[in-house]
């Protein structure tokens, strides 16, 4: 049940910015086996003075269309699936909306299962 969170510069259109969810919903139905109506996913726009990044860390070549998405999941996924996951989303990004490769950041956050209420005041996970 991963809750995702998506940031980026304000001003892009309805439609840039629900082909960025699709695209992060479907690849972590293929790489994490989540189901495909178990989306949760949080679009936060920042304007220029409120959206801070190293252009260059690490050699990445970032520019302002950078796309940070930042995914809290259970921590029972692989090493393996998550370099998929991570490969997966830039690629899909990359096709639909047009987002370059160097302009994704992506940052996985794994929680202990009990730690999630999706309502009524239950732990479904626990």
């Amino acid at each position: 049940m991963p809750l995702s969170h998506i940031s980026l510069s304000a001003g892009k259109s309805r439609a840039y910015r629900q082909a960025i969810c699709d695209s992060l919903g479907d690849a972590l139905s293929a790489t994490f086996d989540v189901p495909e109506n178990n989306k949760f996913v949080l679009v936060h726009e920042h304007e220029a003075g409120n959206f801070h990044y190293s252009a260059d860390y690490l050699g990445v070549e970032r520019s302002d269309e950078l796309v940070v998405i930042q995914i809290v999941a259970n921590n029972t996924r692989s090493l393996q699936q998550k370099k998929r996951l991570y490969e997966r989303i830039t690629a899909l990004l990359g096709e639909n909306p047009g987002v370059r490769p160097e302009d994704v950041f992506i940052n996985l956050i794994e929680v202990p299962s009990e730690n999630w209420s999706l309502g009524l005041g239950l732990a479904q996970y626990a």
